[in-house]
């Protein structure tokens, strides 16, 4: 019991000190320190096991910091910008709402980090915010919306790290949530959106005429989803004919195919450099996350939510995503939800007879659902991507939350079904 309140108490000291804006990176290891002390573990058994979560995650640092080449290509050479661009501009004003969400949930799904999709949408979603009056609260929940259901279903670190941490193939988490995340997606266009934009009075104008805006430097439509889709051959190639190609390997090749789909050799240099640079951020901070999720795993923190959920079928299931919830509630973010959850729950929910593939999944989804908190940098660069301040951007919590805990409820039935 001891153990659990010291892994609790280090966990609060964490939440409190991102919060006041201290750096994610030392609140996560100082919050490691004092929970592994105030949970009787000792000095040199904290620093032990500290180490041991931080070694735990590193294949999965390795994985991640390879999938930076994917990303950093995909914004740098314009192939996620024409990705979206044309999306918006084939579905038109109708369908303005669907064409936010599914250019977001796309760009997302093949491995552009959440927040970093919504920025690339967010100036088109401004445009037409301006030119049809409608209000930048259901434009936001849309492409927040997408953002997640792309979230679930991509090779993000997020998805890397549940699918390393349970040693479950990456494309079988992936695929997995493909159904919870297209729903997900109809319920969020055609359910929370609406509702949203009935709130605020806004007003879809009928048959205006939509110009992409799109850059004619930008490469094609099918150049720009060459590397995605590279990507998805080679991770399916271990379910469909048993041939094994790492996410090490494929995430980079499908990089490589990119630049040259793209014509875009004078950009590599620069592509893999702003890749390196974006997931050198997420690699630190799973470092610290790994720190404190190695004081979790070492404390009785599982075991007593474990007696708190119960026995039977219910229990077992709801373990894995609302690990992710809690988790994700505690760092504000998806990434280090995912990876403190997977690392640290991830033996009890083996052990409770969910299979790896569905583990990694439903924590996966879970930590989706409260990724979204202000004392995460996703609520500030969402946000600010569509000019909202604070008190604004507070508003759509419960909208964001709706949609992570649908996908979590879907995902759940989806296990209960099929898994």
């Amino acid at each position: 019991m001891m153990s659990a309140v010291g892994a609790i108490v280090g966990l609060i000291l964490a939440i409190v000190l991102i919060i006041r804006k201290f750096s994610p990176v030392y609140s996560l290891l100082l919050g490691a320190v004092v929970g592994g002390l105030i949970g009787g573990l000792g000095l040199e058994s904290t620093v032990s096991n500290m180490i041991s979560g931080v070694k735990d995650i590193t294949p999965a640092i390795i994985r991640i910091i390879a999938a930076g080449v994917l990303s950093g290509v995909l914004i740098k050479t314009g192939a996620a910008a024409s990705i979206s661009h044309t999306i918006i501009s084939k579905l038109g004003s109708r369908h303005i709402f669907l064409a936010l969400a599914l250019s977001t949930m796309l760009l997302t799904g093949v491995g552009v980090f959440i927040d970093v999709a919504v920025i690339t949408v967010a100036p088109i979603a401004i445009i037409i915010a301006d030119r049809m009056g409608i209000s930048k609260f259901p434009l936001l929940l849309a492409m927040v919306g997408g953002g997640k259901c792309g979230n679930i279903i991509s090779p993000n670190p997020n998805t890397i790290i549940a699918a390393e941490n349970f040693d479950a193939p990456l494309s079988s988490v992936m695929s997995v949530n493909v159904i919870p995340a297209i729903i997900g997606l109809v319920v969020t266009v055609y359910l929370l959106v609406p509702l949203l934009n009935r709130k605020y009075r806004s007003v879809v104008a009928e048959n205006v005429s939509i110009t992409n805006g799109k850059d004619e430097n930008l490469p094609s439509f099918w150049a720009s989803i060459s590397a995605p889709l590279t990507v998805i051959v080679l991770l399916a190639l271990r379910p469909i004919a048993g041939i094994t190609i790492d996410p090490l390997i494929a995430l980079p090749a499908g990089g490589v195919v990119g630049i040259i789909a793209t014509r875009s050799w004078k950009r590599a240099a620069e592509s893999v450099g702003y890749g390196l640079e974006k997931m050198s951020v997420v690699a630190v901070l799973l470092v610290s996350t790994g720190a404190i999720a190695g004081i979790i795993k070492a404390s009785s923190l599982t075991d007593m939510l474990i007696s708190l959920l119960g026995q039977g079928e219910a229990a077992r299931l709801l373990l894995a995503p609302i690990a992710g919830t809690v988790m994700s509630a505690a760092t504000a973010s998806t990434t280090a939800g995912a990876t403190i959850a997977s690392a640290s729950f991830a033996p009890a929910i083996l052990s409770s007879g969910v299979s790896a593939v569905w583990g990694a999944a439903l924590v996966n989804v879970g930590a989706t659902v409260l990724d979204h908190l202000p004392h995460g940098s996703f609520f500030h660069a969402t946000g600010g991507a569509v000019e909202m301040n604070i008190k604004e951007n507070l508003r759509m919590i419960p909208y964001e939350t709706t949609v992570g805990l649908t996908l979590t409820i879907l995902s759940i039935l989806t296990c209960l079904i099929i898994g």
